[in-house]
């Protein structure tokens, strides 16, 4: 199953090639007929259902007058077939393998840019609150079951908010501290470990509230680390994204985010009022 990021990956690529043979005036059929292709090859790439290869789009740029864009082209299509990662055959040596695989990662970092959507990000969980989410993953993706010791690794992992010259720049949405994850004891505890944690001097944590006025509009969550990386995760996959195009799309969404979020005082009366509506019942 190809996930949702990865069509849409394909689908921009589609649309610069589109663009290209657009801008230099060639029909479909005509810079099919160019190259011996069949017709509906172009409408698949151009939609993002093929993946075109490096001899396609170096014939195609070619015949488009845009040589010098195919080294970057060529650099996309690669970087999407690599990127795409099944979650099972990741996470076969164990879910605590799985919480291990990110460390050197975190450890080389030195900025974190992080968007979460739905639930609050692993470097902010109490280890009840990572428990009930990791057993739900062991389940549903029928795992070997180590979940105590992944808690653990996950757990020792948030070292880094500590540690080290990084900073972390967080963007939640209202809906991370409503998710219910456990019961309402692991949302108290949870909560009242993000007010702690909002209170780092290198952590900066805006929210942005239900009802604010959008900035940006986006599918899902995603973690930018420095200006080298960007991961993406999926029900069924993780996307690693190494594309400098990519990543400074996913670099201009974090900072329209930004733009729709409240900070400090403001976003703490939004936690606090998430654990009054708790305790209320």
């Amino acid at each position: 199953m190809t996930s949702t990021p990865v069509k849409q990956a394909r689908a921009a690529l589609g649309a610069r090639l589109r663009e290209l043979r657009v801008d230099a005036k060639l029909t479909g059929r005509a810079l099919a007929a160019l190259h011996g292709w069949h017709f509906t090859k172009i409408s698949k790439i151009e939609s993002g259902t093929t993946n075109p290869s490096a001899d396609d789009i170096t014939a195609w740029c070619q015949s488009c007058g845009a040589v010098d864009q195919a080294a970057d082209l060529i650099a996309t299509a690669r970087a999407i077939e690599s990127m795409y990662v099944e979650w099972q055959r990741h996470m076969r040596a164990g879910l605590k393998h799985y919480q291990s695989t990110p460390v050197p990662l975190y450890e080389r970092t030195k900025l974190f840019r992080i968007y979460e959507n739905t639930v609050l990000p692993g470097l902010f969980h109490t280890a009840e609150y990572s428990a009930t989410i990791l057993r739900f993953w062991n389940d549903f993706l029928n795992l070997s079951s180590d979940l105590d010791e992944a808690v653990a690794t996950r757990m020792e992992r948030q070292r880094i908010l500590y540690t080290g010259n990084r900073r972390f720049v967080f963007v939640l949405e209202e809906q991370t501290l409503r998710t219910r994850i456990g019961d309402a004891d692991v949302m108290l505890g949870q909560l009242d470990r993000l007010l702690a944690v909002m209170s780092l001097p290198r952590v900066s944590l805006g929210i942005i509230p239900a009802g604010a006025e959008r900035q940006c509009l986006t599918q899902g969550s995603f973690w930018i680390f420095d200006e080298d990386r960007v991961q993406v995760e999926t029900v069924s996959a993780g996307l690693d994204i190494v594309q400098p195009r990519e990543i400074e799309i996913h670099v201009r969404a974090f900072s329209l985010l930004q733009k729709s979020a409240v900070y400090g005082a403001t976003a703490r009366q939004l936690v606090s009022q998430a654990v009054t509506d708790l305790q209320e019942g």
